[in-house]
C-alpha cells in the first residue's frame, strides 16, 4: 500500500493540468470577449460619425430641393403685390437720367435732364382720358380751330401697343369734339400710307406707339412744330402688369423719340409733358 502523501502528490499532479487548461480557456474566452467588445465599440463610434454626416448630407438636400423651388420675383409678382401709384414727373426724370447716364458724356447728360417746367399735372387715377385732356386743356375749342398745318398734330398720346392705341382712340369721343385723330402704330399699316394720310388733310391728335411715331418724325412724314402737348399713357397695365416703361422695347423707342426733337421743344417751352 501506497503512504498517504505520495497518494495526495500524484492526485495533485493529475488536477493540475486540468485546472490549467481550464484557466488558459478562460484567458482565451476573456480575451476574445474583449477584442468583440473592442469591435463592436469602434463600430458603434464609426456609425455614430457617420449618421450625423448622413443627416447633414439629407438636410442639405432638403434645403437645396427648397431653394429650387423658391421662383424668383418677376415684375408681375412685385406689381401684383403692390398697391398702384399715380406717375409723378419725378419718375419720367429719374428715368431719362437713368437711360442716357452711360451714354452721354456730363455736359451731354446736362442736355437731357427734363426740368419741372417741362411737365403738366399728372393723372392721379382718378380721370378717364377725355376729362384728364379737358383739365389740361381746358381750352381745346380754340387751340383745334387755330391749328392749320397738314402733316401734324397738336396732342401727341404715346402708349405701348396698337391694341392700347385704338382703346384710347375710342375712350376721346367726349374730348375731340370736331377734331381729327390718327393712328400712328406700326401693325398693318406701312410708314408711307401714314405719311400720305398726314398730308391730305389736318389731324389734331395722334395716338399711337413711339417706335412709329420716332419713325414718321425721323423720315419728316410728321413734323413737330404744331404740337403742343405730349401725353404718355404712364399708369396703364397690361396683362402682365407691366406699364409702357417697363416695356424695355418701348422704353428704348421712347428715348429716341425724345432725342429726334420734342427734348428741345419742351426746353423751349413749345411741348408740355403730362403722364396720364
Amino acid at each position: 500500500m501506497p503512504d498517504a502523501p505520495e497518494v495526495d502528490e500524484e492526485i495533485k499532479q493529475e488536477t493540475e493540468p486540468a485546472e490549467n487548461l481550464n484557466t488558459q480557456t478562460k484567458k482565451r474566452k476573456s480575451s476574445t470577449e474583449k477584442i468583440i467588445k473592442a469591435k463592436k465599440k469602434k463600430n458603434e463610434q464609426k456609425e455614430c460619425a457617420v449618421a450625423p454626416d448622413k443627416k447633414e448630407n439629407e438636410k442639405d438636400k432638403s434645403v437645396k430641393h427648397k431653394k429650387k423651388r423658391k421662383k424668383k420675383k418677376t415684375i408681375t409678382d412685385v406689381l401684383a403685390s403692390s398697391e398702384p401709384k399715380p406717375g409723378c414727373p419725378a419718375d419720367l426724370q429719374q428715368l431719362v437720367t437713368q437711360y442716357f447716364s452711360d451714354k452721354c458724356s456730363v455736359i451731354e447728360l446736362e442736355e437731357h435732364k427734363l426740368q419741372d417746367s417741362c411737365f403738366l399735372s399728372s393723372n392721379d387715377l382718378t380721370h378717364s382720358l377725355s376729362s384728364y385732356l379737358k383739365h389740361i386743356c381746358p381750352k381745346w375749342a380754340k387751340v383745334q380751330k387755330h391749328h392749320t398745318d397738314k402733316s401734324s398734330v397738336v396732342v401727341l398720346i404715346v402708349c405701348s401697343s396698337a391694341l392700347r392705341s385704338i382703346e384710347l382712340i375710342k375712350l376721346l369721343t367726349t374730348f375731340k369734339g370736331e377734331a381729327k385723330t390718327i393712328k400712328l402704330f406700326a401693325k398693318h399699316i406701312k410708314v408711307e400710307e401714314q405719311i400720305k394720310l398726314l398730308q391730305k388733310g389736318i389731324t389734331h391728335i395722334g395716338v399711337g406707339t413711339p417706335g412709329r411715331i420716332c419713325a414718321l418724325v425721323e423720315k419728316e412724314g410728321l413734323h413737330l412744330e404744331a404740337l403742343r402737348y405730349l401725353v404718355l399713357d404712364w399708369n396703364w397695365r397690361d396683362q402682365k402688369l407691366r406699364r409702357m416703361m417697363d416695356i424695355p422695347e418701348v422704353k428704348v423707342d421712347f428715348m429716341k423719340l425724345l432725342d429726334v426733337g420734342i427734348l428741345n421743344k419742351c426746353k423751349e417751352g413749345k411741348v408740355k409733358i403730362s403722364l396720364f
